[in-house]
């Protein structure tokens, strides 16, 4: 129940626009300014206690408590590190940014390229921190995680080894903003060793908010180095790497000084005279500061002695800094591949610039409700989680002679990170895209079955099914309705995740989701429609009295339900007798007569048929997947969020549902949309009760 209220709070805030970068969510409710206030008003140094200098933050398995690599670690201040520490020296540049002890290269060539643009360096640094102005030992960064942007607040203890910063460093001691960062990073997802290991991209995309894409270098295209100059123009962030093919490759350093399975930056992409004729080269820079290529165009090649001084100038020739030049066809023969993270995002493969236009939905795969698998998997393939792209315009300039819209679609799946300490790895997702029939144009208040999704072909997919955080394409489809799937690849995979819809062209996305409705049916019977036979049942039953109660109820289903070997029950419980007296004692007696005991007989009768025709494997128990057809023929339509209740509350450890537990949820469905009408406010889908009346009702 906590977990409810919890999103539902989450829901309303991001309705009030929390979660933006302008209004961005206060990581562990901690906030800056409150917090820097209290230490400068106490004359204290602020310390963390959600991410304390203490071994557990620093890691759970190499870098764990008992680790030799953790032995002798002491967390100081830069305060105690330098006389005058700074944050920002001369502004942050990419020479900042040293890698140190912690395999976060991925993470550090992310960082590099932030400083080549100062505004996406401001959202992610918040400018105005200081080791001197109201100095008070406590600093804030903010991160995109998930589809919100956070704000993270961390004391300035950094660990230390023999003196010296044991992670990330700038090659200019007194400077501390990257190493800062770098742990109100490592706080949000849980230790510096959860940072280990990883691709670009995330940093990219934890840093702007932007979706990337991953270029293949064997299979560029022709266009891909204005593509690149493209992106650099317009602030994109773009990262390279060479793929290993053993762990023994891992940080292997090649004959011309690049290295394996490590991650680069790409911060220039130029055109230059070389002999008369035009060569591209593409700039590169190496996050450990050194350690540089040593081919043609590098540093000290002889090629720079054909370029013209003035050229030499504006490409910035650079020094010995871990930053180097190398020709365009070197680049993709060197390298494997190119990630490439669009921001705002714009349009990078056509010569015009244009503004993506975006949607983000957040989603949950729940075991027995919404974690369905892939199409491989056709009995609960269709029970995932739907949304819906209407694509009217085609694009202006398209690459090919085909006139087609142009679409990117990035399924990530959340807390990956996180979850390293628990030894748990990431889920293989992907996601289909089907064509929406046209009964169903228009409409999102859908749900599609398997007589839609299980009898066409899918028209696209992503390019696989991958255990990354984020599976990203591009693809043109022609106008008209698409449904998007993003699933796992097996079925009965928990987890959470984020979809993003870009647009080259105008176009308009939703969530699938049925509308929440009821359709009871009140039957009117009087004493006289009653067969005399079951009055006499009754009234062997119930005894002088004529009346029913809750204990009798139970013995009289239970007798009834023992004489059907085709269904499976563990037996009414006293609970679900009650839940059935309340819906149905008219006098208020706590008891039903015989007009009441009708009713329910006939509404047993008509769930037992029900029943009987979902269990399609004739089991006796219904699969939890199957709850959404079977409360729709019962007459209660539900979405997943009501489905996932269903579930959690009426489904066995194998996510099966007997029929007393069918039983008594379709009775609570009923009294629950009774009791709504009754306290609804004048048709808008909305009740208010004081503490009492929902005590009452909740308990009831």
């Amino acid at each position: 129940m906590t977990s409810t209220a919890e999103r539902l709070a989450r829901q309303k805030e991001r309705a009030e626009g929390i979660g933006t970068n302008q209004q961005a969510v206060k990581f562990s409710q901690q906030d800056y300014e409150t917090l820097r206030q209290e230490c400068l008003k106490r004359g204290r140094l602020f310390e963390d206690d959600c991410f304390p200098a203490e071994p557990k933050s620093l890691g759970f398995n190499e870098l764990g408590p008992y680790s030799s690599k953790t032995r002798g670690v002491v967390w100081k201040r830069p305060t105690d590190l330098c006389s005058e520490p700074q944050f920002i020296k001369d502004g942050a540049t990419t020479t900042d940014i040293c890698q140190g002890a912690l395999g976060d290269c991925w993470l550090l060539a992310a960082i590099a390229s932030l400083t080549l643009d100062q505004r996406i360096l401001a959202r992610v640094v918040p400018p105005g921190q200081s080791f001197s102005d109201d100095y008070a030992g406590i600093f804030h960064f903010q991160f995109w995680q998930f589809g919100e942007w956070v704000d993270v607040v961390i004391d300035d203890r950094v660990p230390t080894k023999d003196g010296k910063l044991l992670f990330v460093h700038s090659t200019e001691g007194s400077e501390f903003w990257s190493s800062l960062l770098e742990k109100a990073y490592a706080k949000v997802q849980g230790s510096y060793e959860a940072l280990s290991g990883g691709n670009t991209i995330e940093g990219f995309e934890d840093f702007t908010g932007g979706i990337a894409e991953v270029y293949t270098l064997d299979k560029a295209s022709a266009k891909l180095f204005h593509i690149m100059q493209r992106a650099l123009s317009l602030g994109s962030l773009l990262g390279c790497s060479i793929d290993i093919t053993s762990a023994y490759e891992t940080e292997a350093i090649t004959a011309l000084k690049l290295v394996k399975g490590h991650a680069y930056s790409v911060t220039d992409a130029k055109e230059v005279q070389f002999r008369g004729r035009p060569v591209q080269l593409v700039r590169i820079r190496n996050p450990w500061g050194q350690v540089e290529w040593t081919g043609p165009w590098s540093d000290e090649s002889s090629e720079w002695d054909h370029v013209s001084e003035d050229e030499k100038s504006k490409l910035n020739h650079v020094a010995d800094n871990g930053e180097f030049w190398m020709s365009y066809s070197d680049f993709i023969k060197q390298f494997t591949k190119l990630e490439l993270c669009n921001l705002t995002p714009d349009t990078l493969m056509s010569d015009d610039v244009g503004h993506w236009n975006n949607y983000q939905f957040e989603g949950v795969w729940r075991v027995g409700s919404t974690a369905g698998g892939c199409r491989n998997n056709p009995a609960t393939f269709t029970s995932n989680p739907q949304f819906v792209v209407r694509l009217e315009d085609v694009d202006d300039d398209p690459l090919d002679e085909e006139d087609g819209c142009t679409l990117l679609v990035g399924l990530m799946q959340k807390d990956g990170r996180r979850l390293k300490r628990l030894d748990r790895n990431l889920e293989t997702i992907g996601f289909a895209i089907y064509k929406v029939p046209d009964e169903y144009k228009g409409c999102s208040n859908v749900h599609l079955g398997p007589d839609v999704l299980l009898r066409q072909k899918a028209v696209a997919m992503s390019s696989n099914f991958i255990n990354t955080r984020e599976v990203c394409d591009r693809f043109k489809l022609p106008p008209g309705e698409y449904a998007i799937v993003p699933s796992t690849f097996k079925p009965h995979k928990p987890g959470s995740f984020v979809l993003r819809v870009f647009s080259e062209k105008k176009a308009a996305a939703s969530r699938l989701q049925v509308d929440i409705k009821a359709e009871i049916e009140e039957e009117e019977v009087s004493e006289s429609d009653v067969d005399p036979r079951f009055k006499h049942l009754f009234k062997q039953i119930a005894g002088n009295d004529m009346e029913v109660s809750v204990f009798e109820l139970i013995t009289i289903l239970n007798n009834v339900v023992s004489h059907h070997s085709d269904i499976k029950t563990d037996g009414f419980s006293l609970e679900t007798g009650r839940l059935i007296v309340s819906l149905l004692d008219k006098d208020g007696s706590g008891m039903l007569g015989l007009m009441e005991f009708h009713l329910l007989w006939n509404k047993i009768q008509k769930y037992l048929e029900i029943f009987q025709n979902f269990d399609t494997d004739n089991s006796g128990t219904m699969s939890s997947h199957e709850m959404r057809g079977a409360t729709a023929k019962a007459g209660f339509q539900v979405n997943s969020n009501v489905l996932q209740s269903i579930v959690n509350r009426y489904a066995d450890a194998e996510y099966a549902i007997d029929f007393d537990c069918f039983v008594g949820c379709l009775i609570k469905l009923e009294m629950l949309f009774k009791m709504f009408r009754a306290l609804e406010r004048a048709d808008t889908g909305k009740m208010e009760l004081d503490i009492q009346q929902w005590l009452c009702l909740a308990i009831h």
